[in-house]
């Protein structure tokens, strides 16, 4: 009797106040799919508080909906305006708390490590991430805001760091560099 395939179903998240991405990936037999991805407008309302609401409904609601088996999130990163930073931090805030809430545990990555582990440049343009997805994950239409390629990147990336350190034993390592020097029989020659 053979057994039942699992997947691992991954909501990647890019946080914001005015436009909110995500994106969902299912990943089985070491094979990445593209389940969804989109925007969540929410410039058309004025109160920030209502924002913050609409963000935990639609988080909830992805959840529900997909089943995720983990939350991948981009980690807040410093800017100089602190109201904006402020803002950033309550709907990462909010993000989490509503995943938590349903007992679906969070994963934060840097843009830079999102950046690094999808182009294998950490100062990769918001452009040349979106193209390296589409080639990734297979889809044609450019989506409407690069909010939704950002969050997709999260659940890929964290795909990546799963996977790397499934495949390393658990290991952690300072880079790809260090990788290929202590593992060289995964190297493959052409």
């Amino acid at each position: 009797m053979k057994s039942a395939e699992t997947s691992t179903i991954i909501l990647g998240i890019d946080p914001g106040t005015l436009v909110l991405g995500y994106g969902v990936i299912e990943i089985a037999a070491s094979k990445m799919k593209l389940i969804s991805m989109g925007v969540v407008s929410l410039s058309k309302h004025e109160d920030t508080l209502q924002r913050l609401k609409i963000i935990s409904e639609k988080v909830t609601g992805l959840i529900n909906q997909y089943q995720p088996t983990a939350t991948s999130i981009e980690a807040p990163f410093f800017g100089k305006n602190v109201q904006s930073m402020l803002k950033l931090g309550r709907a990462q805030g909010v993000c989490i708390a509503a995943s938590l809430i349903c007992e679906v545990p969070v994963f934060e990555y840097s843009p830079k490590k999102i950046k690094q582990s999808i182009t294998g440049n950490g100062n990769a343009s918001k452009e040349q991430v979106a193209a390296m997805l589409q080639q990734l994950c297979k889809f044609d239409l450019q989506p409407k805001f690069l909010d939704a390629t950002d969050a997709l990147g999260a659940a890929v990336c964290h795909h990546f760091q799963n996977n790397f350190s499934s495949s390393s034993g658990g290991k952690k390592f300072s880079g790809w560099k260090d990788f290929v020097t202590n593992n060289p029989a995964k190297i493959k020659s052409k």
